[in-house]
């Protein structure tokens, strides 16, 4: 049980952080925001309390140190500066070492530790000694001015809170701490021995509490339970009503009654009793939060990957039968069989869809890793760079998420290492000091657009092609357009480096970015202009499961088309189609180039009157590909081909029909290119 815990803690932790080194490159960038401090230091108790009590006590020890810092931080008694966010990001770094149970307690980690705890601790003493000498009146006052207020706390757990591993006494102790308490423990919901649950809450708590800190200190205390329990906290008085005799005894009362409905009859006392009090100093000041679980619906739930992976293949094997079921109810032929396996069809196709919107995953989920890079990078090679982004809420498969962060950390590598200039360079070239990376997505039809862009120096062409000519790639008479020149880029170990650096120039680079993103069938495209900067263009499917696609066959073999890419069927004649001029044959009055898949295949023609031509989008576009028949839509559960198969670039997938028969999934675009090469290089030959 207790492992369940800290695996769960753990995610949390995991959470935390993330959420600790965002807030801190936005802090950056506003470092008098009060909200963003709050939010760094709750980041930092959540992780101090839930290492506490899950046994890391390293994390809850040095985050109390790092969180020592922050009070004073957001008590206006230390400034944010770049000191204290720099070791703050490096403490980020050192936390998630931490709670890696291989690595936490390595001499390493534990020299950087004590190295970091140290820094930490030399800041915060140094903060307070500043505040101490420059501001020495000013603290006397405030110590004279100080003065308790009370608060009414009710804290009313949910039955099940323990078996989070939360024990309620503590969080009553915590609140001890902060000040003079009374907890009264209403016990009147246990039920008899029969029925009592050990695992199982039935108390609940009315505390009053006099304290000097404020209303967000004291709902500090309850942070990892806001989800589990009713809690309302109010101030009931600007003064200390524990040191008031008829409101002890009035506590004491209630306490003996034991009944919930005492504490209504208390704030007419309290009201009475205060009413000259309050009415002069807390008109308009009712300071009041409200964390209720019970008012408010659950807006979001915590699941394992491994579970919406589980969720992702039931719902893809259902589809495959649901394919079976409809293939069976169109041979047999019953009207009921055939409502039925239609219904089951819309049914799979709701449950696809909303399986998909599961598993997909806002993209700026990568953010910060990205913004991280591009800070310390920047710092690291002397230049001022800006990192924005745009269309962030731009959801994908999260197969799709995580198998995208290494190509575009590389892409940003080469963007700060290549494209921005040096900020004396980018002035004498009349831009501004600093340079700018740009991070946009955006739908297009059934795909995202990622786009990564910077106004930086460019790749001069010129380069690109002599490089290109001196490795042998190209001959030294090759006509090339610029795209083709750009695109020598992607070819394996091509580079224009002349310094090899840890951030880039190894001649290792690009072409694996391109084969990473090919392995999530997705394409890269680069634009680029000297002297304003580059532009990396992926083009990504929405899921790497299950695709919409229309069924077509080919002499015996059947190919899925994605429906994403296709523009409109025609059926042509055979004539029209084998009796042409350059493949070129004319639909709705407009010439359109068509690749005739038979000849492409290598197969013997077809010998009927009319074959269907399927018009695809490609690039700024319009082609056809020819073929025998067309089938239907099709819902295609995506299956890999296997290793035997992957160096081969037009099939991206197989699926199961539901007769068991095998048919392809086509690329179209991959395809159509490598058409074009093969009738460029035969007519070369020529």
């Amino acid at each position: 049980m207790i492992d369940n815990f800290k695996k769960k803690f753990i995610e949390e932790a995991t959470e935390h952080i993330q959420d600790l080194e965002q807030a801190l490159l936005e802090l950056e960038q506003n470092p008098t925001n009060k909200p963003l401090i709050e939010r760094v230091f709750r980041a930092m108790h959540s992780l101090k309390g839930g290492g506490a009590m899950f046994g890391f006590e390293k994390i809850s020890e040095f985050t109390h140190n790092l969180e020592t810092a922050y009070d004073l931080v957001r008590n206006g008694e230390m400034e944010v500066t770049n000191e204290l966010l720099n070791l703050t990001l490096a403490s980020v770094d050192h936390l998630g070492a931490l709670l890696n149970d291989d690595s936490s307690n390595s001499e390493s980690v534990m020299a950087q530790n004590a190295d970091l705890m140290k820094k930490i601790n030399e800041l915060v003493t140094a903060g307070t000694v500043k505040k101490k000498t420059v501001h020495n009146t000013i603290e006397i006052d405030e110590e004279i001015n100080t003065k308790s207020q009370t608060y009414y706390i009710q804290f009313q757990p949910n039955e099940d809170i323990m078996r989070n591993g939360t024990n309620p006494i503590f969080l009553i102790d915590e609140l001890q701490s902060l000040g003079n308490c009374v907890a009264i423990p209403i016990v009147n919901k246990i039920p008899t021995l029969d029925d009592f649950d050990p695992n199982k809450c039935y108390i609940n708590w009315e505390v009053f509490l006099a304290t000097e800190s404020n209303i967000n200190s004291i709902t500090d205390v309850f942070i990892f339970v806001e989800d589990d329990c009713l809690l309302q906290v109010n101030l009931i008085s600007d003064t200390n009503l524990l040191t008031n005799q008829l409101f002890l005894d009035k506590l004491e009362e209630i306490n003996v009654n034991q009944h919930e409905i005492g504490i209504a009859q208390l704030q007419d006392f309290i009201t009475s009793l205060t009413a000259l009090e309050t009415k002069q100093s807390n008109k308009g000041k009712d300071e009041r939060i409200s964390l209720s679980s019970k008012d408010q619906t659950i807006s979001s739930i915590r699941v394992a990957s491994d579970k919406l992976d589980q969720l992702m293949n039931l719902v893809s094997e259902l589809v495959t039968t649901q394919a079976r079921l409809t293939l069976y109810a169109e041979n047999d032929g019953q009207t009921e069989l055939l409502a039925i396996a239609e219904n089951v069809q819309k049914l799979s196709r709701q449950l696809r869809d909303n399986a998909f919107g599961i598993v997909l995953i806002p993209i700026e989920n990568m953010l910060t890793r990205f913004q991280r890079l591009v800070r310390d990078l920047s710092k690291e090679l002397k230049k001022e760079v800006v990192f924005e982004a745009e269309g962030t809420d731009t959801e994908l498969d999260k197969t799709i998420i995580e198998s995208l962060t290494d190509p575009l950390m590389h892409i940003l590598r080469n963007s700060l290492d290549h494209g921005i200039e040096l900020p004396q360079i980018r002035k004498n070239k009349g831009k501004p000091a600093e340079g700018r990376i740009l991070l946009k997505a955006f739908y297009s039809g059934a795909n995202v657009i990622l786009q990564i862009s910077d106004d930086g120096s460019g790749i001069d062409v010129n380069i690109i092609r002599a490089k290109a000519i001196q490795k042998g790639l190209i001959s030294p008479d090759a006509a090339l357009t610029k795209k083709e020149i750009l695109d020598l880029i992607f070819i394996p170990g091509f580079s224009t480096a002349t310094n090899i650096t840890d951030v880039s120039g190894r001649g290792v680079g690009m072409d694996v970015v391109k084969r990473k993103i090919a392995d999530i069938r997705g394409e890269v495209d680069v634009e680029s202009e000297l002297n304003m900067g580059t532009t990396l263009i992926i083009k990504l499917p929405l899921t790497l499961s299950i695709i919409d696609g229309l069924l077509v066959k080919v002499e015996e073999t059947f190919y899925v088309i994605p429906l994403s890419v296709i523009d409109k069927i025609y059926a042509v004649e055979h004539s029209k189609l084998t009796n042409t001029f350059n493949n070129v044959v004319v639909l709705d009055g407009e010439q359109v180039s068509f690749f005739y898949l038979r000849h492409e295949f290598e197969i013997a023609p077809f010998d009927t009157a009319y074959e269907q031509v399927i018009v695809v989008n490609y690039e700024d576009k319009r082609v056809g590909l020819a073929v025998d028949t067309v089938i239907g839509e099709y819902q295609a559960v995506l299956k890999p081909l296997g290793k035997h198969y992957k160096k081969q670039e037009i099939i991206s997938g197989a699926t199961i029909l539901g007769d068991g028969t095998i048919a392809l999934v086509m690329d179209t675009n991959k395809a159509i290119k490598q058409f074009a090469n093969k009738t460029l290089t035969t007519e070369d030959h020529k």
